[in-house]
């Protein structure tokens, strides 16, 4: 069991890694008569997991936490010690699958594609896989209860982990705030062509594509198209065909099977659960480019986008910002893509 961070002993049921998960732990191990083990992983945790979300919505930008766990922590710390521990292997309850193939192992879709959980496992890397087991990829999560309830363990009924384990009530902007108290925060909430239409106490509460608690009234639905770190302004528009993008650029890239071809066509995600969107992928070193098939909706910078060769993941990195049909362009002509 990884110890990540101090939560209090009684919290949300929906929150993981607290002290209720650990005890839930600990049970199932004895009921399994096999060894328990605590690791206290919190200033690992602290610097690649929490300093970078409250980073992140600093520049800007849109975090993911679990994505950032999964690559620094349980695939390599953890992996490392149970591997240290005389451990083969690596299992965790993820809902994906690993294939084999002539050139080793592939990271795959769950069976059940709507618990999917892939999308936030694209930075594992080919020799951890090699390491790695998926027992739930291939199961339901109505089959998985069953089996815990067959084996009568503890947590055969338990609820479904939901929010992000460090943040008290899902309250990112009291996270951010206490992480970088003296960061000016409050700003002017506007619309494209500049017009002043409200004010805000921290651009980093908001995300692209945003509807909700806007905190403006403009007789009709608005929505954030972009914000400003550098001015702390947060642009809305009302026209919700503004926030249809052709494409986007991500850096950071991990690749498992990268496109053998320039214009190969995969699939892309942009957010967990979110559909995958058909595209063209240009390659050059750590970054790449997207070429959308038709206009995605929300592309929110510091998200992951994921591709995807059928239900295998092809590789993944770190969105920089969306881009236009004129601004595709472009980075077609100009970046250094263009070559390939």
């Amino acid at each position: 069991h990884m110890r990540l961070h101090d939560v209090p002993a009684a919290g949300p049921a929906s929150r993981c890694c607290g002290y209720d998960d650990a005890k839930d732990a600990r049970m199932v191990a004895d009921a399994l008569s096999i060894p328990f083990y605590v690791m206290n992983l919190r200033e690992a945790f602290e610097r690649a997991v929490m300093d970078d979300l409250a980073d992140t919505y600093l520049a800007g930008q849109t975090p993911n936490p679990c994505i950032r766990c999964n690559g620094v922590l349980k695939f390599r710390v953890l992996l490392a010690r149970a591997l240290a521990l005389g451990a083969s292997h690596l299992a965790t309850g993820h809902y994906a699958r690993i294939e084999a193939d002539g050139a080793g192992p592939r990271l795959a879709m769950a069976t059940d594609h709507d618990k999917d959980q892939s999308y936030f496992l694209f930075p594992i890397t080919a020799q951890a896989l090699q390491r790695t087991l998926f027992p739930l990829g291939g199961m339901t999560k109505a089959e998985v209860r069953g089996a815990a309830q067959q084996l009568a363990l503890p947590v055969a009924d338990k609820p479904e982990s939901q929010e992000i384990c460090f943040l008290p009530e899902g309250d990112h902007a009291s996270f951010v705030r206490s992480r970088h108290p003296d960061t000016p925060a409050g700003g002017d909430i506007v619309t494209e062509d500049g017009g002043v239409v409200g004010q805000h106490d921290g651009y980093y509460r908001f995300t692209v594509g945003q509807r909700r608690g806007l905190g403006v009234s403009l007789g009709q639905p608005a929505w954030v198209l972009r914000i400003d770190a550098a001015s702390r302004t947060v642009v809305v528009t009302t026209d919700p065909d503004r926030l249809g993008k052709m494409g986007l650029v991500a850096s950071g890239a991990i690749w498992h099977a990268p496109p053998t071809e320039p214009l190969e066509t995969v699939t892309v995600r942009i957010r967990h659960r979110g559909r995958r969107h058909p595209a063209q992928i240009r390659i050059d070193g750590e970054r790449f480019l997207v070429a959308f098939e038709s206009p995605v909706r929300a592309i929110a910078p510091g998200q992951a986008a994921v591709i995807y060769s059928g239900d295998r993941v092809a590789g993944g990195g770190w969105i920089g910002r969306g881009l236009s049909s004129a601004e595709l362009t472009s980075e077609n002509r100009e970046g250094a893509w263009a070559a390939r």
